[in-house]
C-alpha cells in the first residue's frame, strides 16, 4: 500500500486521538527508521526512550523469535521460566524487591497506587503527593496523579487522594504531608515535564521524609530506566533506594511490558485476587526483556551511555553558546533536554523534513534521547543537523 493508501485507512478506521506526521513508517534498523518512501531518518528521541538499544535489535530480535515458536501466552495461574527469570533481573540490579508484571508503563504507575492503599488501608492512608509537570500515564488515576492541568481536561471528577506540590521543593512538600499520607511518586527526572533533573539533597530529602512519616517511596522510572541515565536506574546516581519503582518503555525495547517492583515486607500487602493483568509478564515480552538486561551487561552499554551523554552535553551546551535562541541544555546520561527560549515545535518538525527526528515537550524543550547503542558520530550528525535548522 501507498503513503496516502495507508493514511487514508486511519482516517477512515482509527480514532484520530493523536497528532501524526504524515509519514507512513515501516522499517528500523539501529539508530536508523525508514519510511514508505525509502526515507530515511536518524532517531535520536528513540521513541520516548522505548528503543533504549536501537530498531530490531538483533538479540531482542532473536529472543522473540525463539519464544514465539514455543509459548506465546500462559495464564498467571501457572509458572513460566522467563517471568521468573525477568524478576530475579530487576531484582538483583536494583534493591531486591519483589516484582508485577503488566504491559505499560500507566499500568505500572496504576499498581503502584493500589499498592500503597491496599498497604496502608487498615490505617485510613490513601493520599498521594505527586509533583507539577510530573507525568504518570493515562489511566484515570495516572492521569490524576499527573500534575498538570491539560492531561485533566474533560476527564472530572478525578479519582480522590492526589496532592499537588512543586518539583525540587522539599519544604512543600514536607508541608504538605498529613494523616492520611500514604506515598509520595516522583520522577527522577521528568520528561514530559521539560527534562527537569530532580537534585542530590531533593531526592535524599524525600527519602529521609519517608522514613520519618512512615511514607512509602515511590520512583516512577518509565521512562528513565534500563540505562538511559547511565546506570540501570536513575535513583542510582543518588545513593537511596525507593520503596516501589516502576517501569516500563526501554524494558522491552519495543515490546509491551511493564513492571512494578516493591520491597518484599510491602509487596506481600498484594495478596491473591486484589491486583492482575492478563498479559502481565507473557513468555514473549518477558523474554524479549531479558534479552535487553542481557544486551545491556554484554556490551557495557552503562559504561557507553554516561560517556556518550558526556559527550553529546559537551555539545550541546556549545551549541547554546552559539545560539542565544538556547536557554538551557540539562539532564543526564542520554536523557538531554535542550529548553529553547521560544515554541520548539516548528525547529522539531524542521529537524524531521531534514532527516532528524527529535521531540518537542513543555512547548519549549526538545528532548535529545539518543539509544545507548549510538556513535559520536551520529551525535555529532545529530546536532549538525539541529544546528542547522536553528541557523
Amino acid at each position: 500500500m501507498g503513503t496516502n493508501d495507508i493514511i487514508s485507512l486511519y482516517d477512515k478506521y482509527v480514532i484520530p486521538n493523536y497528532t501524526r506526521n504524515p509519514v507512513v513508517l515501516v522499517k528500523g534498523k539501529g539508530v536508523h527508521i525508514w519510511d514508505s518512501n525509502g526515507k530515511c531518518y536518524l532517531d535520536l528521541f528513540s521513541g520516548w526512550a522505548v528503543s533504549g538499544l536501537g530498531h530490531c535489535h538483533s538479540a531482542v530480535s532473536k529472543a522473540i523469535q525463539a519464544q514465539a515458536k514455543t509459548l506465546v501466552h500462559a495464564p498467571n495461574i501457572f509458572y513460566t521460566e522467563p517471568q521468573g527469570r525477568l524478576a530475579q533481573l530487576i531484582s538483583e540490579n536494583s534493591f531486591g524487591g519483589q516484582c508485577f508484571f503488566c504491559n505499560s508503563g500507566a499500568e505500572a504507575n496504576e499498581a503502584a497506587i493500589k499498592l500503597v492503599r491496599i498497604h496502608y488501608s487498615s490505617q485510613g492512608k490513601y493520599k498521594i503527593i505527586t509533583m507539577l509537570d510530573s507525568f504518570h500515564g493515562r489511566t484515570l488515576a495516572t492521569v490524576t496523579a499527573t500534575a498538570q492541568p491539560k492531561y485533566h481536561k474533560g476527564f472530572s471528577p478525578l479519582v480522590e487522594g492526589f496532592t499537588y506540590v512543586p518539583f525540587n521543593d522539599l519544604a512543600a512538600v514536607e508541608k504538605a504531608i498529613d494523616e492520611k499520607t500514604g506515598g509520595i511518586m516522583i520522577e527522577p527526572i521528568q520528561g514530559e515535564g521539560g527534562v527537569n533533573v530532580a537534585s542530590q539533597e531533593y531526592l535524599k530529602g524525600l527519602r529521609k521524609l519517608c522514613d520519618k512519616n512512615g511514607i512509602l517511596l515511590i520512583l516512577d522510572e518509565v521512562q528513565t530506566g534500563m540505562g538511559r541515565t547511565g546506570k540501570f536506574f536513575a535513583y542510582q546516581h543518588y545513593g537511596i533506594e525507593p520503596d516501589i519503582l516502576t517501569l516500563a518503555k526501554a524494558l522491552g525495547n519495543g515490546t509491551a511490558v511493564g513492571a512494578m517492583e516493591a520491597k518484599k515486607e510491602i509487596a506481600k500487602s498484594l495478596v491473591p485476587g486484589s491486583h492482575a493483568s492478563t498479559f502481565g509478564g507473557n513468555p514473549l515480552a518477558c523474554s524479549a526483556a531479558i534479552a535487553v538486561f542481557e544486551t545491556i551487561q554484554k556490551e557495557a552499554l552503562l559504561e557507553r551511555a554516561a560517556k556518550l551523554g558526556d559527550y553529546a552535553m559537551e555539545r550541546l551546551k556549545a551549541l547554546a553558546v552559539e545560539f542565544d535562541i538556547i536557554h538551557e541544555v540539562r539532564g543526564i546520561g542520554l536523557m538531554i533536554g535542550i529548553e529553547l527560549k521560544t515554541n520548539a515545535s516548528d525547529i522539531v518538525k524542521r529537524c524531521m523534513e531534514s532527516g532528524l527526528l527529535l521531540n518537542c515537550t513543555h512547548d519549549n524543550v526538545i528532548r535529545f534521547y539518543p539509544p545507548l547503542i549510538a556513535t559520536r558520530e551520529h551525535i555529532d550528525h545529530g546536532i549538525a543537523t539541529l544546528r542547522k535548522v536553528l541557523t
